[in-house]
């Protein structure tokens, strides 16, 4: 019998990876994509992907999506509410959680902790090889992606908007990860093996984003991205 399982979908290339590998290989069966959304702008929380992109995403590949809607204003809500959504798939009987994590071992051992009470393994199906070891299975794998949102003291805009082949990542700078895994950028799938049609959606051109962090040394600190606001079509 097919352990049930839950994918966590970030709708980027390595969430994309990840599910064409656990799609590949059957072991699962999968109840649902779950991803969070902020309330204020309904967008996903890093790569500022709006639902409407998202669901279209999730229709193509041929699975109900479950949006987890989190207060921009309320980020210690997190918590809650993924208790929610624990509670609520336990009664499908959904006995693990699928992520495209890398290497942040961090990241990781708080998903552990987090789920771990309820009964939740988390998979890692792209969990500790290489950054190139990954982008190279990606670009092999011949998902289609486009880069929406770029640290802006790590990548310039003239990356936003392009899509991920060989030639882009041989242009990447030496302090950038090839997968972008320390959050140098963000990226939207759009078509490839695990979907059934191409999701259409269009560009703008690049904005500047400017965030003012308060840390927890209580200091304030400013983070500047480059973005492309996606409009579903």
């Amino acid at each position: 019998m097919k352990k049930k399982a839950v994918f966590n979908w970030s709708g980027g290339k390595d969430s994309a990876l990840a599910l064409y590998k656990v799609l590949s290989n059957n072991e699962y069966e999968l109840i649902s994509l779950l991803t969070t959304v902020s309330q204020d702008t309904q967008q996903s929380s890093m790569h500022l992907i709006p639902t409407a992109v998202l669901e279209a995403q999730a229709a193509s590949i041929g699975f109900p999506l479950y949006k987890v809607m989190l207060p921009a204003k309320e980020p210690q809500g997190y918590e809650e509410e993924m208790r929610k959504v624990v509670s609520h798939f336990k009664e499908y009987g959904v006995t693990h959680f699928i992520f495209g994590d890398i290497f942040l071992h961090d990241v990781k051992r708080y998903k552990e902790n987090q789920l771990a009470p309820y009964g939740i393994e988390v998979v890692e199906p792209l969990w500790n090889k290489t950054s190139k070891e990954i982008i190279e299975e990606f670009l092999c794998s011949e998902i289609r992606t486009k880069i929406v949102v770029t640290q802006a003291d790590k990548l310039d805009k003239s990356f936003v908007g392009k899509d991920i082949d060989r030639e882009l990542i041989a242009r990447l700078p030496s302090n950038v990860d090839p997968c972008g895994e320390e959050g140098e950028y963000h990226t939207l799938v759009y078509d490839g093996p695990i979907f059934k049609n191409p999701v259409k959606f269009h560009l703008k051109e690049p904005k500047e984003l400017i965030y003012n962090v308060k840390m927890d040394t209580g200091e304030m600190q400013t983070f500047k991205y480059w973005h492309t606001p996606i409009i579903p079509q």
